[in-house]
């Protein structure tokens, strides 16, 4: 755990929080500033920064506890839906250096938009962008 990381010390209790599961690896706290009611926070409980940084077993076990959180966020809320959302990085808008997942309940209507403003590739840029990911990935 990192001492100056706010999660980090929600889940040792030094800062208070609405805890609302845990098990051996996750936590899940109601985010204070809700974007809809029940939105939820899973924390890994060892202290990684983002999605990248992962050990592949607290990996599954954040996607694990994430589904279980998913299932009764939706029940309690009576929600239709979710977006289930991880920023990395500050730039993307990661408050927290500390890996979690968001479960944010939706209904239709709710008036929640997510404001992604998308473009095509230009001529060439999409063949471009595909070889170059798929090299990087075979490294």
């Amino acid at each position: 755990m990192a001492s100056d990381c706010v999660f980090c010390r929600i889940l040792k209790g030094e800062i208070p929080a609405q805890k609302v599961f845990e098990n051996d690896r996750v936590a899940a706290i109601l985010d204070i500033n809700p974007i809809s009611w029940g939105h939820t926070l899973v924390l890994t409980k060892a202290h990684h920064e983002t999605y990248t940084d992962l050990p592949e077993d607290v990996l599954a076990s954040l996607v694990q506890g994430a589904q279980q959180v998913a299932r009764g966020v939706l029940k309690a809320s009576g929600a239709e839906g979710f977006n289930l959302l991880m920023n990395n990085h500050r730039c993307s808008g990661q408050a927290i250096p500390h890996a979690h997942v968001h479960v944010i309940p939706r209904k239709t209507g709710d008036g929640i938009k997510f404001n992604w403003q998308t473009k095509p590739y230009s001529q060439g840029e999409l063949e471009k962008a595909a070889e170059t990911i798929k090299k990087e990935i075979g490294r």
